[in-house]
């Protein structure tokens, strides 16, 4: 299967930059998979299309702040990018700036990091030598770690704004360094109204990992290796899963990241098992889907991964005339932008 199959042309302008207040009230497609019919909506009114017993499946990663500027100690500027915590100190990292195979910087609060440059690869390992608390040094000189089509100047920007919103208002696991995008829309107000509708709730953890934005580089979709993302599904989680399944409500998963999680725990049977492990699941047309029944995902970049899935949920031409129909009537595109509803 060809890549080229997935591309699509977007204009600029409508990639978001900035995210919309109030969440909800962002605009929603609603497509329907048995008839084809697209409407437009707002995000608020997906309470209209959820049933009493269905189930809401919900990412609670939390976006740690993962971007670091830095400075060594002759003064050259480094940008570090955590991508994973190894121990209690250490994060497997990207860098920019030139490293030695061992380089000190000096970090915006004046403490000491120490950077490792791994042999014959592009990461590096970190180590924050003067604290006892990373995620409070996070919380005081990290960034937050927006996608690369999301331009800021990080010499004047609106810090507090990005680090509100671009985590879910549920967000509680630390350990992503990428937002569950889909769940951005939903505000507390609106998930008890959904709760009150006979709509149960749950939650996996899957933590995001900046594989995400990374490109499909091969010819043939078959060819791609995705990257491998942790996540775990409680006990409790598999149990409200399977009991919805076997008394027929739909299990809808919010965003692609709950459905990778749900896919690889999945059994023969199509039933959840408790699971806490990794995943490097990879769906493309072709799959067929055993847990969920619906999802509510934003719009993906041309020729992504992520775009593949939501076409083997749905259908590959399908889906682009979808997006066709969202271009021309301006729908914000990728983390910050609007939503789909797809049944």
């Amino acid at each position: 299967m060809d890549v080229e199959l997935f591309d699509y042309d977007l204009p600029k302008e409508l990639i978001a930059q900035h995210p919309h207040i109030p969440r909800d009230e962002c605009k929603l497609m609603v497509c329907n998979r048995k008839t084809g019919e697209i409407t437009h909506m707002i995000f608020k009114d997906i309470i209209n299309f959820l049933n009493s017993g269905d189930l809401l499946v919900l990412n609670d990663t939390k976006v740690i702040p993962a971007r670091i500027f830095a400075k060594k100690e002759t003064g050259g500027k480094v940008e570090i990018f955590l991508l994973e915590k190894l121990d209690n100190n250490k994060f497997l990292c990207l860098t920019r700036g030139k490293i030695k195979k061992i380089t000190d910087v000096i970090l915006k609060n004046g403490q000491t990091a120490r950077i490792t440059r791994l042999e014959n690869s592009d990461k590096r390992i970190v180590e924050f030598v003067e604290t006892s608390n990373i995620y409070e040094l996070l919380e005081e000189i990290g960034e937050v770690p927006l996608p690369p089509y999301i331009k800021r100047c990080y010499d004047n920007y609106n810090r507090e704004r990005d680090f509100e919103y671009y985590q879910t208002v549920f967000a509680k696991k630390m350990g992503a360094v990428a937002s569950p995008t889909a769940g951005l829309h939903f505000t507390e107000e609106l998930l008890e109204r959904i709760k009150n509708n006979g709509v149960r709730i749950t939650y996996i953890t899957l933590h995001v990992g900046i594989g995400t934005f990374r490109p499909v580089k091969v010819k043939e979709v078959e060819k791609h290796k995705m990257h491998s993302e942790k996540f775990e599904i409680s006990k409790e989680t598999a149990e409200i899963i399977n009991s919805t399944k076997l008394s027929g409500g739909r299990i809808i998963a919010v965003g692609t990241t709950v459905v990778r999680a749900l896919e690889s725990a999945s059994n023969k049977e199509g039933l959840i098992k408790p699971t806490n492990s990794e995943t490097d699941i990879f769906i493309y047309p072709g799959y067929k889907f055993k847990i969920i029944d619906a999802l509510i995902t934003n719009f993906h970049l041309p020729k992504s991964t992520l775009l593949m899935l939501v076409s083997a949920f749905y259908n590959r031409e399908k889906i682009l005339k979808c997006y066709k129909e969202a271009i021309e009537k301006k729908y914000r595109f990728f983390s910050f932008g609007d939503a789909m509803f797809i049944y």
